[in-house]
């Protein structure tokens, strides 16, 4: 079994095969679990030449023949009100490439009614269609029955009921799939009217089913979850729990982890001497290591994430949110966007394609970056471990957790009021109504829950191991050429000092000074903001290595006493504050502004992002020593 990852570009290929088979269904149907259990793979994206909508794809070997399987994005008709689902009217018209050759339609067995209605449209298609019938066993567990059999005679199609994250019946469905011509077609064609075909599906159901009972379970759980006042306060305690278990369940982890860089980095250094050991020790170990430190804060942060999306709860927050934000010009989906934002920008704004109205879409994109990503965290937990207290505040929770939890507050309300400028101002104008289905409270299993951290964690360890270890690298060797002579007189830490400062890096970070000097930022820290831009992470390996010079100890320790020449302290509380404002705003991210590019097909909204958050991040970084410089 292989697979091909393809990204973006009108004109890049995608998986040809004997057979090409699409995979259907609305939101929250399971059809993407099912994608995966059929074709043994985790969820992989390429796109249609010249469309920016993705789709899963994935090879079978069946019977002798090659099958690619097709997963396309969610939607619950053929009647298009946003990107994705107008990528799916076009992908089965054949509109965009090769027409299936047969669908498989994931219908949500506790849903049946609404899923019909879109099944009755796909039969009208004249392709070959199955019906792979999920949610069997919720049905079951709350006293309800269908009858596979009467199911499939009434729809004249086969019917195979599985339970992907199980296993149960994708054996079946997957030698099914090599045969879509040997697939029945329907009886009667479904009748063309909404009213006759509401008439058709009842008459179905009726015939196939007995009605499972209510799910009482998902019912008490959101009279609290939705609840106007409650719901809040669940959110917020879910929110400030998230943010405080980053430094206490991670702390132990995180010193471990940066003992063992430490030690090897003098290993390395005993081990091969001259310039090549300090090349490998501190431009590569202490570069790549001063961010992997932080892998268990970036666990946390995706498995906590995935669980809020595998239970159903990140939609009710959404729903919750819906009421607010349509204040600021945003809708209920934009939540969803925003909170997949918090593992990056990249997803959050990938995710706005689920949004009918393009002004709220696009307002969405542009407030996505202020979302606090993953790769902000090893900045705020640097910063914040060094510089903020671990006493305790409030009950279980510390200075340092609150600190965190204000942090991704400020970025969050700031991308609402942004979003809120733009929606009436340039962006002003009719926008679409807000529906959304909320699923059922699910049990999710442990293998979905590790996948999904397991995808997250690995992009961070990708970058750390690619973008974040050549910029570390390459600023390694601006730091250390020209060779110059250090004035007599100095220690062995200022010797190293005076030397990156006459660096070509450390020239260009003292010609900024004159433009950050009123935030308090010396030339180390512009050369590390500088190296941010290729990814945010790289602030604190630029860091590790201006700083590999001073002593031994942990990089937070060498940032508390770290001096200038005059022999100030280079991090005060008031800089740091500077830099914590200062990395909520800023757009320090070249992949989401070409993100941006792409999606909004136009480089006037990616421009105007960049330049109008590094205003923010200026100002705001500047208030923000200004403040802290009055009450100090």
């Amino acid at each position: 079994m292989t697979h091909e990852q393809h990204h973006g570009g009108g004109g890049a290929p995608h998986l040809t095969a004997d057979l090409e088979i699409a995979l259907v269904g609305s939101p929250n149907a399971g059809k993407t679990t099912l994608f995966n259990s059929l074709t043994g793979l985790r969820f992989k994206t390429a796109n249609y030449p010249g469309v920016t909508v993705s789709r899963g794809e994935g090879f079978i070997h069946v019977d002798g023949r090659e099958i690619v399987l097709v997963d396309l994005p969610g939607t619950f008709g053929l009647s298009a009100i946003s990107p994705d689902e107008q990528v799916v009217v076009d992908a089965l018209g054949g509109g965009l490439g090769r027409r299936p050759d047969g669908l498989v339609v994931a219908v949500d067995a506790t849903a049946l009614e609404r899923s019909l209605l879109f099944v009755a449209e796909l039969l009208q298609l004249d392709v070959p269609t199955a019906i792979a019938l999920t949610m069997v066993d919720e049905v079951e567990a709350r006293g309800g029955t269908v009858d596979v059999e009467r199911l499939s005679a009434a729809l004249g199609v086969p019917v195979m009921p599985v339970v992907g994250h199980r296993g149960i019946g994708v054996a079946a469905l997957r030698t099914m799939l090599a045969h879509p011509e040997e697939w029945a077609t329907p009886a009667l064609p479904p009748p063309a009217t909404g009213a006759e075909r509401a008439a058709w599906v009842d008459s179905v159901v009726r015939s196939a089913t007995t009605r499972p009972g209510p799910d009482r379970r998902t019912h008490r759980i959101d009279a609290v979850v939705l609840h106007p006042v409650a719901g809040v306060a669940v959110f917020l305690a879910v929110m400030l729990v998230f943010f405080q278990s980053i430094f206490t369940f991670a702390a132990p982890a995180l010193d471990a982890i940066d003992s063992s860089f430490g030690a090897l980095a003098d290993q390395v250094r005993d081990l091969v001497p001259g310039t090549l050991g300090e090349f490998l020790a501190d431009g590569v170990i202490a570069g790549v290591g001063a961010v992997l430190v932080f892998l268990p804060q970036i666990i946390l942060l995706f498995l906590i994430l995935a669980l809020l999306e595998k239970v159903g709860y990140l939609a009710r927050a959404a729903f919750l949110a819906d009421r607010l934000l349509s204040r600021f010009g945003l809708e209920g989906r934009s939540m969803v966007a925003m909170l997949s934002s918090f593992a990056c920008a990249i997803p959050g704004i990938l995710a706005t394609r689920t949004i009918p109205s393009e002004r709220r879409r696009l307002a969405t994109m542009m407030a996505a970056p202020l979302m606090t990503c993953s790769a902000r965290l090893p900045v705020y937990v640097l910063l914040i471990s060094a510089f903020v207290s671990d006493r305790t505040v409030l009950g279980p929770f510390t200075a340092q957790g609150l600190t965190m939890f204000g942090l991704y507050a400020l970025g969050a309300v700031s991308g609402l009021v942004y979003a809120a400028v733009l929606s009436h101002t340039v962006l002003a104008g009719p926008t679409a109504p807000f529906a959304m289905e909320l699923p059922p409270y699910r049990r999710p299993t442990l293998r979905s829950v590790l996948l999904a951290t397991w995808d997250g964690t690995w992009s961070f360890v990708r970058r750390a191991g690619t973008v974040i270890l050549v910029t570390s690298m390459a600023l390694w060797v601006l730091l250390s050429i020209p060779s110059v002579t250090p004035p007599e007189g100095l220690t062995e830490a200022q010797a190293a000092q005076y030397e990156m400062e006459q660096s070509l890096a450390g020239r260009v970070g003292s010609a900024l000074e004159p433009v950050f000097a009123p935030l308090g930022f010396d030339w180390s820290t512009n050369v590390a903001i500088i190296g941010s831009l290729a990814a945010r992470e790289v602030f604190v390996s630029t860091l590790a290595i201006t700083t590999a010079s001073e002593s031994e100890d942990a990089l937070p320790d060498r940032l508390q006493t770290m001096e200038d020449a005059d022999g100030n302290l280079v991090y005060d509380s008031a800089t740091v504050a500077a830099i914590l404002v200062f990395f909520v705003y800023a757009l320090q991210c070249l992949s989401t502004v070409a993100v941006l590019r792409r999606e909004t097909n136009s480089w006037r909204w990616p421009v105007f992002a960049f330049g109008s958050m590094f205003a923010l991040a200026y100002v705001g970084a500047l208030i923000a020593r200004t403040v802290v410089l009055a009450v100090t």
